[in-house]
């Protein structure tokens, strides 16, 4: 149904089999396969700059850049196209709002213990300084997470409050985690990570879109490969990021003041020049699947239905580690993101279970002791995932 969209990727995986190479690839969440589109539009990128030369930033910024921006924005049911931001990853991204609080003055931010590596590194970093603190709520139990995050978003003085859409390592979706950025105080300013759940879930931001910061990109379940992550930003942002490129003063340039100034729009947020070869493929994705009527929702629905498939199987396998006892807190009804996570007990159970599954032609990805299987629109529409269970 779906797997004519990755006829190379495909192709490639059952040509490299015999090397051997994994023939099913459930690494999704993590290295997702690109369309075919995909290549083509990597080509037009070369063929665009051989063109139009340093022109090609009229191209870029005046048609590719906005057309993406309307893409995300229907996607996510965003009003505003123009104050989504783009950058290489959501880093960059994150980094540059958070400088763009006073260094002189506390900073306190409330976040999760399950953030993805690289915030929560940033985190530990940003602690040693004598002015930043941080809160962190633990994520089990999952199912009073949202209360115990609301009630302390509102009880503590937070500058920044930051969660996952879904988190990392359990794909656990957060629990009403946009009535809470609804509810927020005035005062703290809202990130939803949403880098799992961005084309993956369908997403209605519309009621939050003034009150949050949306971040994610292309490198998941787009399948646009990496190196295209965007940001959206509430209407009237006033934050001036000390972090800040020359892409930022575009606005600014023909009438350049003696004070940094920053536009109204994506450009508050803009940093300097990239390889924008990254948002050709994207927009190849989405232009696509947007023809072909290719929705998030029945994108969802077809990897659910796969989802289902593979715990009927599991269920009648008697796998020592792959079972519901070890299979982390999930609702498919209620919410739940496109791989499942299993606690293997011992990081050294969970590395061997991945080299067996290897050897049987399954490809996946664990995080210590948790083993992580992922879905996608390209495995066959009846596959049943025998294969996983020997």
């Amino acid at each position: 149904m779906y797997q004519k969209y990755y006829r190379e990727f495909l192709q490639a995986t059952a040509a490299a089999a015999d090397a051997p190479y994994p023939s099913l690839h459930m690494a999704c969440h993590s290295h997702h396969f690109w369309p075919d589109v995909t290549r083509e539009a990597q080509l037009q990128y070369w063929r665009d700059a051989a063109e139009h030369a340093d022109s090609k930033w009229d191209l870029i910024f005046g048609s590719k850049i906005p057309d993406w921006q309307r893409a995300v924005a229907q996607t996510l049911k965003l009003p505003d196209p123009e104050r989504i931001a783009i950058a290489p990853n959501t880093h960059e991204l994150v980094y540059r709002l958070i400088s763009a609080f006073d260094p002189a003055r506390p900073l306190r931010i409330l976040t999760t213990d399950g953030e993805f590596y690289s915030f929560a590194r940033q985190l530990q970093r940003l602690e040693e300084e004598t002015n930043v603190e941080i809160t962190r709520i633990h994520q089990q139990p999952f199912d009073s997470l949202a209360e115990r995050f609301e009630q302390e978003l509102h009880r503590g003085d937070y500058q920044l409050a930051y969660a996952s859409q879904v988190f990392f390592g359990s794909a656990v979706v957060f629990p009403r985690l946009l009535q809470i950025a609804a509810n927020k105080p005035e005062r703290t300013e809202f990130v939803i990570d949403g880098y799992h759940g961005f084309f993956a879930l369908p997403t209605d931001l519309s009621a939050v879109a003034d009150k949050v910061f949306y971040t994610a990109g292309s490198y998941k379940y787009l399948g646009a490969g990496e190196g295209l992550c965007f940001m959206s930003m509430p209407k009237n942002c006033r934050l001036r990021p000390r972090n800040t490129g020359w892409f930022a003063e575009l606005a600014e340039l023909e009438n350049r003041a003696d004070r940094v100034g920053y536009a109204d729009n994506w450009l508050r947020f803009a940093g300097a020049t990239m390889d924008y070869s990254a948002l050709y493929r994207g927009l190849a994705v989405m232009q696509q699947f947007a023809g072909d009527g290719v929705t998030v929702d029945k994108i969802h629905q077809y990897v659910q239905a796969a989802q289902q498939r593979f715990l009927n199987t599991m269920d009648n396998a008697a796998h020592p580690l792959l079972k519901r006892d070890n299979l982390v807190y999930h609702d498919l009804h209620s919410g739940h993101g496109h791989f499942f996570t299993f606690d293997c007990t011992t990081a050294e159970q969970s590395a061997q279970l991945q080299e067996e599954l290897r050897q049987r032609g399954v490809l996946c990805d664990r995080r210590q002791r948790l083993l992580r299987l992922g879905f996608a629109i390209y495995h066959g529409e009846h596959e049943d995932y025998r294969q996983v269970f020997g």
